[in-house]
């Protein structure tokens, strides 16, 4: 190690940017089709109980899942070089915080989506 480089590891600020984030989690299916030579046009429609991801062959119900964790979304703030005699030092920023993903269900063709019921850590919170 040079007697130049400090051994303090990656500085971590927090630095949200105000884009409210969704991370949409895709189905294989559908990351083939979007990753294929003739990739699809994707609509979005709504229907009585959710938003629904419809192709020219298949539809999706989009759903929304709530983690357990939260997902630290991290961003390079890129080298800061205080003085030429220094090595660059990188750092990294925590943008956001996202605590529920949206899924993706298949859809019959046609039929409306069932209503969906929350998770039992769902109906606790609401009675503490």
């Amino acid at each position: 190690m040079m007697s130049s480089q400090k051994d303090t590891g990656i500085p971590l600020n927090h630095a949200p940017d105000g884009i409210g984030y969704k991370l949409l989690e895709l189905p294989p299916e559908l990351l083939a089709l979007l990753e294929s030579e003739n990739p699809p046009i994707l609509t979005i429609e709504s229907s009585t109980n959710s938003a629904i991801l419809k192709s020219d062959t298949q539809s999706w119900g989009l759903r929304q899942k709530n983690t357990s964790n939260a997902l630290i979304l991290l961003k390079s703030s890129g080298a800061t070089n205080p003085s030429p005699s220094q090595i660059p030092e990188a750092s990294l920023k925590a943008i956001a915080t996202v605590h529920d993903t949206i899924e993706l269900v298949p859809e019959p063709t046609g039929k409306p989506a069932p209503v969906a019921r929350g998770k039992w850590h769902e109906r606790f919170a609401r009675g503490r």
